[in-house]
């Protein structure tokens, strides 16, 4: 079953670009204020998806490596993000600790691929939009 996520953004008061976001529950700040040149005090917008790439490529190979069990004692996950003006850039870095053999080794980094959060890169996504609220 699929699931749909809702993120409201509102405005938190505490500089010009600090929003509070709601998620199924959930409520955190985000901020942007190296827009202005004020200090960074909460996670900047692009930060909850590089934590979602890391955490959800790792969360996969767990799942997989739960259900066929090769000998993999720990998988640590680390994604960095590099801002460009051409595009964004996310360096995906995955370390494998077990006495794995070279085709285990190989399957994990085909199914790293099937993350949840990777998957909408590669497949492309869509996007709609709808304005509400009245014009003045």
């Amino acid at each position: 079953m699929e699931h749909v996520t809702n993120a409201i953004f509102r405005e938190a008061g505490s500089s010009k670009f600090c929003n509070a976001v709601e998620n199924k529950g959930h409520s955190f700040l985000m901020d942007e204020p190296e827009l202005i040149g004020e200090e960074q005090l909460e996670p900047a917008l692009i930060d909850p998806l590089t934590s979602a790439l890391s955490s959800g490529t790792k969360l996969t190979l767990q799942m997989y490596t739960g259900m066929t069990k090769p000998p993999l004692d720990i998988v640590k996950t680390k994604v960095t993000h590099t801002p460009s003006k051409e595009r964004y850039h996310f360096q995906r870095v995955i370390n494998l600790t077990g006495n794995l053999t070279s085709e285990q080794r190989q399957r994990l980094l085909e199914i790293k691929n099937k993350c949840p959060v990777h998957k909408p890169r590669v497949t492309g996504t869509a996007m709609s939009l709808a304005v509400s609220g009245e014009a003045t």
